[in-house]
């Protein structure tokens, strides 16, 4: 079984690291931006050549490889990496047909999302996988008196259990990953409810209110609004 490829030159290893193969520009920018904010460290390649000198130079934690590549394909770039390490691998494809799902499975893929997709898809699928590998990135968040554990979804305040819908979890969740952090409403609306949504425009606000009540927030200290543009956790 091939072994993991060390990272480039004994580097301390303090994020986890994602390769996003992918030649269309639009889309690999989109998904490193995405990546980025949410605390990755990202490297891309626009075909199967760069990929497979990235995964050398680089070092990733994760590949996620588009199918449709020039001249060397996704298909081709799946098993030669394979050969290579053993990385965890999510396929790309605008093809959604079950013959082209499991020739990327076939190929050692991990995972498989059809084009077009929703980011937040991706990343909950890029997570999954992680945790599978024994890759979790940060399982336990912990934000002044708040505990949140990404697998159990279980979160406390001061060890008391806080009973939350799936949506207040997300939303604290993505609080939780950028404490200190001004995030306006739209890019909590983009990030949890993602960027087709069509509905209320006060959705962000009526969440963040219930937050506060079962966190026992009313003095909205620990979530803090900033007038004007969005909302805070505070540490």
């Amino acid at each position: 079984m091939p072994s993991r490829d060390p990272s480039p030159e004994g580097e301390q290893r303090n994020k986890t690291r994602i390769l996003i193969v992918e030649d269309e520009e639009t889309i690999r920018d989109f998904v490193r931006l995405g990546l980025e904010y949410e605390g990755f460290e990202v490297e891309t390649a626009g075909d199967g050549q760069q990929a497979l000198e990235q995964v050398r130079r680089f070092g990733p934690d994760l590949v996620v490889l588009d199918l449709m590549l020039p001249g060397m394909d996704g298909l081709e770039v799946c098993r030669e990496i394979r050969r290579r390490a053993a990385l965890p691998i999510i396929m790309l494809t605008a093809r959604g047909e079950v013959d082209d799902r499991v020739a990327g499975l076939e190929a050692g893929a991990d995972d498989y999302l059809p084009k077009p997709f929703k980011f937040k898809e991706l990343l909950a699928r890029i997570r999954a996988v992680l945790r599978r590998a024994g890759l979790d990135q940060g399982r336990l968040l912990r934000v002044g008196p708040l505990t949140l554990d990404t697998q159990t979804r279980q979160v406390t305040r001061n060890g008391r259990t806080v009973d939350l819908t799936p949506r207040e979890f997300d939303l604290l969740e993505h609080l939780m990953r950028h404490p200190r952090w001004v995030l306006t409403r739209e890019q909590l609306l983009d990030r949890i409810w993602g960027m087709d949504y069509v509905g209320d425009a006060n959705v962000v606000e009526v969440h963040i209110s219930a937050l506060r009540a079962k966190l026992g927030d009313a003095d909205r200290q620990l979530i803090r609004t900033v007038r004007g543009v969005g909302y805070m956790l505070s540490g």
